[in-house]
């Protein structure tokens, strides 16, 4: 394990923990009587990750222990991309999709028994309508690893309904980053909406056999790159990506990225931006997790 890497996640196991007065604002400020949630997005790396229990999953649960006045969420996943337009997970009762193989037995016993909401799908599909998405409801469709994988850790009591939509195949940034934007209004109403990807991905550079392998430069330049427009703002200069540092090294195709423009595009002029958790799993996985809050 590189011992700067170790000495990064021990420190921010240990900040995340302490985080009383961010916790305060993640959870949701109050306005007139209603309760603004966070938009999140996470880093959600290797499925491997829901049997750890290292820095990564300490700082998800340190940030959700936060979230009081959130009483539903709203994810998009970069598992799921669907032609012709959005579909929206309506079953009160969503099942787990095991989206993946050939990893160890356990990772396919794992459960995370949250309800649903149809009447918030209904409510996520007509506002998407009326932005100008060809969205339906799908009442069979389940939850992916990325977004059942990350709540597991963050929320593992699995009380808090949970509704997930697709991205259009062929969407781009702005796209992505409009579906957002027509669902911020759901934050007032206690909806925390959630993007599932990842700051760097691809599977072709991952050191597989080391979760603690010093991190690549072009990825460590790259997600500087969108470190950097989180802290001054620049939200709209980050959906310039391709022009970043080793975009296409990152990201030699854009799934697991574009969840992070829904996430900015849901963002409100008084959002503060709070990192959750910062680091590199297997060499050239950004783990990279921020909110946002007012």
């Amino acid at each position: 394990m590189s011992s700067e890497l170790h000495r990064r996640e021990v420190l921010q196991a240990a900040a995340a923990v302490g985080v009383a007065g961010v916790a305060e604002a993640a959870g949701g400020k109050k306005v007139a009587g209603r309760s603004v949630a966070p938009a999140f997005f996470v880093s959600h790396g290797s499925p491997m990750v829901a049997l750890d229990s290292d820095a990564y999953p300490q700082a998800l649960k340190s940030f959700a222990d936060g979230l009081q006045e959130v009483r539903a969420l709203v994810v998009v996943s970069a598992h799921w991309e669907t032609a012709g337009g959005v579909r929206v997970t309506a079953s009160e009762a969503p099942p787990l999709i095991y989206d993946f193989g050939g990893f160890p037995e356990p990772l396919y016993q794992l459960t995370y028994p949250c309800p649903g909401e149809p009447v918030l799908a209904r409510e996520v599909a007509s506002r998407l309508v009326s932005a100008g998405f060809p969205a339906v409801e799908d009442p069979a469709r389940g939850l992916d690893h990325g977004t059942w994988v990350p709540l597991r850790l963050a929320l593992p009591a699995a009380r808090l309904p949970v509704v997930q939509l697709s991205m259009p195949r062929g969407a781009t940034a702005e796209d992505v980053a409009r579906m957002g934007e027509a669902l911020r209004p759901l934050r007032s109403q206690g909806v925390m909406l959630m993007g599932s990807g990842g700051i760097t991905h691809n599977l072709r550079r991952v050191v597989f056999q080391d979760k603690y392998a010093p991190a690549e430069p072009w990825a460590q330049a790259f997600d500087g790159w969108v470190a950097q427009g989180l802290s001054s703002r620049d939200f709209t200069g980050l959906r310039a990506w391709s022009t970043a540092p080793n975009a296409r090294l990152a990201h030699p195709s854009t799934e697991h990225l574009f969840p992070l423009y829904f996430v900015l595009g849901a963002a409100l002029a008084e959002d503060r931006v709070t990192p959750v958790f910062e680091g590199f799993h297997h060499g050239t996985l950004s783990m990279r997790s921020f909110a946002l809050h007012s």
